[in-house]
């Protein structure tokens, strides 16, 4: 009886041999999952393996007490390496319908399967041991303790073989396609990761580690050493930088690597260089174990063949690098910025935002001190972003002064933003204070591409450029309806100007002291076919953004040297035209020539025609455009300032221009009624006289406005109380119902 426990009863006998042995170095874990509806088994069989070391590796136990437990066990644990499985559980056969769920539905090929039953009668037929690739089959009464570890030691070791045959063939595969795909993003990252895999293959070891090199060569060791290719756990850290890891033995064994240009071997880890003095890596390898020597010659083979492919990929990785990395500040350009946001839209875009920052007025910075101190000034924002943000965002450089971020929103705030503007940047010897303007876009609320998000927040900056309040704004779907209805607003303007739709109205001007007639201006009309018309505040700004004014503005004068010439046809000899102008217009290098070249043309007084600038126009170039007034002044064409005080900035160059009149905006008289409403229009009517100017105020509607701008000593006024605007026809027959100047 005796020695039939001592034979059979694996559960509690140990053999003392093994206890006096020395242990063998535990280098790893293998992972057993037991699964058997009796606790009991659980105990006994961790008891029996408890010590056992297969390969210098212990066994790490799970436990499973149904065939439904096992199943919901292993598909979010797929790293289990042997599963002792009890074939009689819930029911007769359930051990069975877990071996089938295992290879078809779960697809795990590599997992060992050992069948236990303590019910011989239950045994699996021949052909499903076979099908479904079972190691081996015992009854609980015959698996001793020596057979049992006999049959986890098999079983361990024909996983290990079938695992590294799969790691060789995924290995390979991934360089083959790396080759063969050149030219793909991706390929560099592949190849590399294939490299990682097939070396760990090669020494019977699990895929775990990377491959670094160094992407851009500014003579410091350990910076821009990237992950190209990575492996097991490590696979999140591909594209990111070495530091990344947070690992510093990891990082300084690479770098180290690196920069001696050789392997290291050490019982923990393993270090290759790859490459040659032009193109190189580091292949770091999770051995936890010294190599063999047996080994290290099987990977001197393998690098030696690697490396042509290496120096291949690596090349065309560095056209692609030039393709998608801006130079300047070496982080991504607009190509890979907008793969970027396509990534990150696919993978991501709950919480992520995409944030566009435009340097205010930096072309300033470049035509007042160097194309060298704008590079240095783009060089430290760049910095100055990447400390803040580089650890949680992707930064990069999508046009001469724009930069884009993409990450969390709760991070990448508008406020935090600001605060990296706070401080002046460094840029040569020079401390530059500089603003920004912000667009974002979450990402959630686009469902568009990389290129349609990019435009999403192109709309958003464009839209916080025309704040005043504030230096940003967040993208809507409202904005880019607004911008489709303008584009379709803005063809339309170029197709009816083409067309010759546009009018030319004119609001007759009076002389206060005489109540006659002594001009008219311009105001340009915009029918929309049914009788109505655009208003000028919705279509003359469109039309200045699109820089279409420019060509509106030269056919609205040349109408109005046409008018002059009709109205002295007519018999109606000083009546003068007062024609807008807008900033886009003095902006054309050929704007003042063409308006003396048309006064000309028509051979009229240029007396007769009037320009109007309005305060913003003077302070957008005050030198340019008081240069380009002297001329058109000296000959003959008269010059006046509309909206005079609006924006409280001309009285400083007010000297300066060669003004004839000065018109008293219509916003001020309507503040007459206020308390104090008349103060500034008589402020502004006593300043034009004391310049020696004419004053004219508009929109004057009624009869109380005329006489108070008229006591104030107003010379000139215009308005729905003396006449409304019309065209020519209408005009025609007002000027000859009206008293005029002759």
């Amino acid at each position: 009886m005796v020695s039939k426990v001592t034979d059979e009863e694996f559960l509690f006998l140990a053999e003392d041999e093994a206890a006096v042995e020395p242990l063998p170095q535990v280098t790893g874990e293998w992972h057993l999952l037991i699964v058997d509806d009796d606790e009991e088994i659980h105990t006994v069989t961790r008891l029996a393996l408890s010590d056992l070391l297969v390969l210098g590796r212990k066994l790490v136990f799970h436990h499973a007490y149904s065939g439904k437990a096992a199943i919901d066990f292993l598909k979010k644990n797929r790293h289990i390496a042997v599963i002792l499985l009890d074939v009689v559980m819930e029911s007769d056969d359930a051990g069975l319908i877990v071996v089938q769920q295992i290879r078809e539905q779960l697809g795990m090929d590599e997992v060992r399967i050992v069948l236990r039953t303590g019910q011989p009668g239950y045994a699996p037929e021949e052909s499903v041991i076979k099908e479904y690739d079972i190691n081996d089959y015992k009854t609980k009464t015959e698996l001793t303790r020596s057979k049992l570890v006999t049959s986890i030691i098999s079983s361990i070791r024909s996983y290990q073989q079938i695992r590294t045959i799969n790691q060789n063939r995924l290995g390979l595969q991934k360089i083959i396609n790396a080759g063969s795909n050149l030219l793909e993003q991706h390929s560099l990252h592949e190849f590399s990761e294939g490299v990682v895999t097939q070396i760990s293959s090669l020494i019977g070891l699990h895929a775990e580690g990377v491959l670094c090199a160094q992407i851009e060569d500014d003579g410091s060791a350990s910076e821009n050493v990237y992950v190209l290719g990575a492996a097991g756990h490590y696979a999140p850290f591909i594209k990111c930088k070495l530091e990344r890891l947070n690992n510093p033995r990891i990082i300084q064994q690479i770098l180290q690597c690196l920069q001696q240009k050789r392997h290291i071997f050490t019982a923990f880890d393993t270090v290759l260089y790859l490459g040659n003095a032009d193109n190189c890596a580091a292949v770091y390898i999770e051995s936890n174990r010294p190599i063999e020597d047996f080994d290290r010659q099987l990977i001197e083979v393998f690098l030696s063949n690697i490396s042509v492919g290496y120096e291949n990929v690596t090349l065309f990785q560095q056209l692609k690098h030039a393709a998608y990395i801006d130079p300047l500040t070496k982080t991504p350009n607009r190509n890979e910025f907008t793969q970027l946001l396509q990534e990150t839209q696919r993978l991501d875009p709950t919480d992520n935002v995409a944030v566009l920052i435009d340097i205010d007025h930096f072309s300033d910075v470049n035509d007042g001190l160097g194309q060298e101190v704008g590079n240095e000034l783009l060089i430290s924002v760049t910095r100055r972003l990447v400390e803040a943000f580089g650890d949680v965002a992707q930064i990069g450089r999508i046009g001469a002064d724009v930069f884009g971020l993409i990450g969390p929103e709760h991070i990448l705030t508008p406020a935090a933003i600001n605060c990296l503007f706070a401080q002046p940047f460094q840029a040569s010897e020079h401390s530059l204070q500089i603003n920004a303007t912000m667009g974002f876009c979450r990402l959630k609320d686009s469902v568009r591409q990389g290129l349609g998000i990019l435009k999403h927040v192109y709309i958003a900056l464009n839209r916080a450029k025309k704040h005043v309040s504030q230096n940003f704004e967040f993208y809507s779907v409202e904005m880019e309806d607004q911008m489709a209805e303008r584009l379709s607003m803005l063809r339309q303007l170029r197709l009816d100007f083409s067309l010759d739709k546009l009018q030319l109205w004119y609001q007759p001007q009076i002389a206060l002291d005489t109540n006659k007639v002594i001009g008219m201006e311009a105001l340009l009309r915009w029918p929309t076919g049914n009788g109505n018309f655009v208003s000028p505040a919705v279509f003359i700004p469109l039309a200045e953004y699109s820089g279409l004014i420019v060509e509106i503005g030269a056919w609205v004068i040349q109408q109005a040297c046409q008018q002059i010439k009709l109205l002295q046809a007519q018999g109606f000899q000083r009546m003068r035209i007062a024609v807008n102008v807008s900033m886009p217009q003095f902006r054309n290098p050929l704007f003042v020539q063409s308006v003396i070249d048309c006064v000309d043309r028509y051979q009229i007084d240029p007396q007769m025609l009037e320009l109007e600038i309005t305060e913003s126009v003077v302070m957008d170039d005050p030198k340019m455009v008081i240069a380009s007034l002297n001329r058109l002044k000296s000959h003959g064409i008269k010059v006046a300032i509309d909206d005079f005080g609006i924006g409280f900035s001309s009285l400083s160059y007010l000297q300066q221009l060669p003004l004839d009149r000065i018109k008293v905006d219509r916003a001020f008289i309507r503040d007459f009624a206020k308390p104090n409403g008349a103060v500034i229009a008589e402020t502004i009517i006593n300043l034009g006289k004391r310049l020696g100017l004419a004053t004219i105020a508009e929109g004057i509607e009624t009869a109380e406005q005329a006489a108070a701008v008229k006591a104030m000593g107003c010379d000139e006024v215009q308005g729905f109380l003396y006449a409304k605007p019309m065209p020519t026809p209408a005009l025609l027959e007002f000027l000859a119902q009206s008293k005029v100047d002759e």
